[in-house]
């Protein structure tokens, strides 16, 4: 059975792309290569001895996606193409608008048109916004604070109403919590063009040389050390979670939204802390102020992905730690030669 995945070159999807293959599923890749590699898609196929059939193109050309349907036999669709960095989307917010929701709306379109009605789509915790109580559970309200937590907001609402116009559609919302970590090979992992935006990748390039310390972003937080708490999952529990939702898809109908998250909060120094007792590597850092709109805590409840998919994350924050560091280890410069 063939499995599109957009954006199927990039952190999460090569990850997902892996977890697919060790299932049965033929995987099939769309992917402009603004963000990610398609070296990560040759190191797939070296872990998993399966072919990737790769097309290098954006999601919002409807040719090039009519052409996908067209040459393969697709059953259902997992949605990562997108832009993700919150920092950037506040200072171009029409260029996230435009790549997210046009993209979503031509692969929406495209796969109507081709009778496609199976969709994973990558949400995120972001959606809702900054909460009043923990841990975040899916019925609560939204309100996203920033241009990309509104596209992933808004495509859940595109989403939602598209199946109450047809309930022949079977909708997987997985908002994600704060994936780190990389496949126990060492060969694939989070690979940021630039400076990074997350935490984990900021912490293993100081490690391995590239940058000088790390920056805390506040130590007055109503936490256990001051410093922010965040939901960290394993990237490939997380790759696990879509193979649970597309068997979820592929056997029901319907629109729900579901946690990505281990429902455990660790702080950034508790994260530093681990990594460093991981890596035996020091990795110096300071505290700078505040980020506005930075909350003190954010962790999920994840009891409705295992009620509806069969899922819980496994792994913890030492083999996270482990993972990331043997990556950045093998790879300083990612997937550059």
């Amino acid at each position: 059975m063939s499995v599109l995945v957009t954006g199927g070159a990039g952190y999460i999807g090569s990850h997902t792309c892996i977890e697919m293959q060790n299932a049965g599923y033929d995987v099939i890749v769309i992917d402009n290569l603004d963000n990610s590699s398609k070296e990560s898609l040759k190191r797939v196929e070296a872990i998993t001895g399966k072919a990737v059939k790769f097309y290098e193109n954006d999601v919002r050309d409807k040719d090039a996606l009519r052409k996908i349907f067209t040459e393969n036999k697709i059953e259902a669709v997992i949605h990562f193409a997108g832009l993700k960095a919150v920092g950037e989307s506040v200072r171009e917010p029409m260029m996230y608008y435009n790549n997210n929701l046009i993209s979503t709306i031509a692969l929406i379109e495209v796969m109507t048109e081709f009778g496609v009605k199976k969709l994973v789509f990558s949400s995120s915790a972001t959606v809702y916004g900054v909460a009043t109580e923990m841990p975040l559970k899916e019925g609560m309200p939204t309100g996203a604070i920033n241009p990309y937590g509104r596209t992933k907001l808004f495509i859940e609402e595109m989403l939602r109403d598209l199946y109450v116009a047809d309930s022949e559609w079977s909708i997987a919302l997985l908002r994600y919590f704060n994936p780190i970590g990389a496949h126990k090979s060492g060969t694939i992992g989070e690979d940021p063009k630039g400076i990074p935006n997350n935490l984990m990748p900021y912490i293993s390039q100081v490690a391995v040389g590239k940058l000088e310390k790390l920056h805390v972003f506040g130590n007055d937080y109503k936490t256990v050390d001051g410093t922010g708490v965040r939901d960290y999952i394993h990237v490939v529990d997380l790759a696990i979670g879509h193979v649970k939702a597309i068997e979820w898809a592929l056997g029901n109908k319907g629109c729900e939204a579901i946690n990505l998250g281990t429902g455990n909060g660790t702080s950034v120094l508790q994260l530093r802390d681990a990594f460093v007792k991981a890596s035996d590597v020091q990795v110096p850092y300071i505290i700078d102020p505040r980020r506005p709109g930075d909350p003190d805590e954010v962790y999920a409840n994840a009891d409705k992905a295992a009620q509806l998919l069969g899922w819980r994350a496994t792994r913890g924050i030492e083999e996270m730690c482990e993972d990331s560091w043997r990556w950045q280890k093998n790879n300083p410069n990612g997937y550059e030669k």
